[in-house]
């Protein structure tokens, strides 16, 4: 059941009418805001959506990024981390043979 309102003020004609379609009927201009917010908030919910959707599917598509060099090496003393090119390590503070 649509609402009709007693007078229709939303038309250029500065006649007035019982309803909004009534005015339509009698050729009045008339301003369809109502229409125009419907179609706008329409469109941000479906483009949301599209949006969610795309990018979701690239999440699913990304491959993930394949191992570098190794940066690190365990020390054979103290089994810490250290850099690949430490000639000393600086937890045990043993020498270590360059490989």
């Amino acid at each position: 059941m649509a609402w009709t309102s007693p007078t229709c003020t939303s038309n250029l004609s500065g006649e007035e009418y019982a309803s909004l379609a009534a005015a339509q009927e009698a050729g009045a201009p008339t301003i369809n805001y109502g229409m125009f917010i419907n179609n706008i908030v329409s469109f941000l919910i479906v483009s949301f959506a599209v949006f969610l959707l795309v990018k979701q599917y690239n999440r699913l598509l990304r491959k993930p990024a394949p191992a570098g060099d190794p940066t690190e090496k365990p020390c054979p003393h103290c089994k810490f981390s250290i850099p690949i090119d430490a000639t000393r390590c600086g937890h045990c503070t043993s020498e270590l043979i360059p490989a």
